[in-house]
């Protein structure tokens, strides 16, 4: 089965979703095209699930070789800190951190998800992806994630991607959190649901972002043969993940 039909500039690339920001590529990947099995089928990068930690090696090994990167990541903590890297883990252990900017070719950062949104930032030889559930979005990870690249010397337009997450069709919240984003007006409320792109892109363009492209598919409701979704799934599920690198 291929993939929904794609908001332009987003495309297919294989069994997943990729865009052309400035200087960099971007890819969202799908549960598609991996070695894990059971609920996590297939491609699970999630080293933290109770998949089979040969599987998601597997799966990792694969991502990389496929786009000729290796990965710079972190432990996500839903806060807001961004690192900035010169080169992948290289089997380190990760520090906590919701985001990853780099500099460096072939070095591609990357976050995780399963309903929190995946974002991709990059300019003029900068690029950075940051995870940002509603408390990184209250904690202002997205606006550090433009920051980031910014220090590391973006130039020129900055554009960002948002990938599949939970939308406003399915992300339910209670009445805590609608008053705590009261602040972005009546647009990111949908009844009961919360529009969390809404309010990366509000923050994405308030931090300077000329460009904000949203793919605009659920996690939830999309397809549980297409997407991970730790709310649809009940906590027991994969990870898919947002990746990036400097392609200029």
């Amino acid at each position: 089965m291929g993939l929904p039909e794609l908001p332009t500039p987003f495309e297919a690339q294989g069994d997943h979703i990729a865009i052309d920001l400035p200087g960099a590529r971007a890819l969202f990947t799908t549960r598609r095209g991996g070695h894990s099995t059971g609920p996590f089928e297939s491609l699970n990068l999630g080293i933290l699930t109770e998949d089979d930690p040969a599987a998601v090696a597997a799966n990792r090994e694969r991502l990389g070789d496929d786009h000729g990167v290796e990965f710079a990541w972190g432990l996500q903590v839903h806060a807001a800190r961004v690192q900035r890297r010169d080169r992948p883990n290289d089997g380190a252990d990760p520090v906590e951190a919701d985001g990853q900017a780099t500099t460096t070719p072939g070095v591609a950062p990357m976050v995780l998800g399963a309903d929190c949104l995946t974002v991709a930032i990059a300019g003029g030889g900068a690029v950075a992806v940051v995870h940002a559930g509603w408390k990184g979005l209250a904690a202002g990870v997205v606006a550090e994630g433009v920051t980031a690249i910014r220090e590391l010397g973006a130039n020129g337009a900055i554009e960002a991607a948002i990938g599949p997450a939970a939308g406003p069709c399915c992300y339910e919240v209670g009445e805590e959190l609608h008053e705590r984003f009261a602040p972005y007006g009546p647009g990111v409320r949908r009844g009961r649901n919360l529009d969390l792109k809404a309010i990366a892109t509000r923050q994405l363009r308030d931090a300077g972002v000329q460009s904000v492209h949203d793919v605009g598919l659920c996690t939830i409701c999309a397809g549980e043969d297409l997407f991970f979704s730790h709310r649809r799934d009940r906590g027991v599920t994969g990870r898919q993940a947002a990746i990036a690198w400097l392609t200029a």
